[in-house]
């Protein structure tokens, strides 16, 4: 029951961190470039719109946050099997991209969602205190973390497969 229970979590460990940071690659690699892009009204619209609509149960409980709480429950069960200096190593890397979405880019995005973009408001000014050359190099510190610790979760597997295969 042990292996199942074990192999369950770190199964959706794998998945829950792989599509993490997969979101915030695309951040990286499509959203904000596109955005850089854009004047400051649509700037502000736009990442005003992704944000409230990446705030929902599929993306925070079957991501994020699921991929924290898997992790961990995959680390706990594997206290003393093959696959633990690798799950360690993935838990420590999503915990920083955990933190650094929490202690970062969430209340940068806060700010800008209060922001009224039709109100009597100086856009540049919002945008320049948004500070998106900031919020980029921490969503790219959280691409790198998180992708790190799917390559870790996954190779978990493999040690985790090979132990009980």
């Amino acid at each position: 029951m042990h292996d199942v229970l074990l192999g369950v979590a770190l199964v959706g460990a794998t998945i829950t961190t792989g599509l993490t940071a997969g979101v915030f690659a695309l951040y990286a690699h499509t959203i904000m470039p596109g955005l850089r892009k854009v004047d400051d009204r649509t700037f502000i619209r736009s990442f005003q719109a992704i944000d409230r609509a990446i705030i929902n149960p599929w993306f925070m409980a079957g991501g994020f946050v699921g991929a924290l709480v898997l992790t961990l429950a995959a680390t706990v069960l594997s206290l003393r099997e093959d696959p633990l200096p690798w799950l360690g190593v993935a838990l420590v890397l999503y915990a920083f991209t955990f933190v650094a979405t929490i202690a970062v880019n969430v209340p940068l995005n806060d700010a800008l969602k209060a922001v009224d973009p039709d109100g009597d408001v100086d856009l540049a000014a919002v945008r320049r205190e948004f500070g998106e050359a900031r919020w980029a190099a921490w969503n790219l510190a959280r691409t790198v973390a998180s992708t790190g610790a799917f390559a870790c979760l996954a190779w978990a597997l493999v040690v985790f497969g090979g132990a009980t295969g």
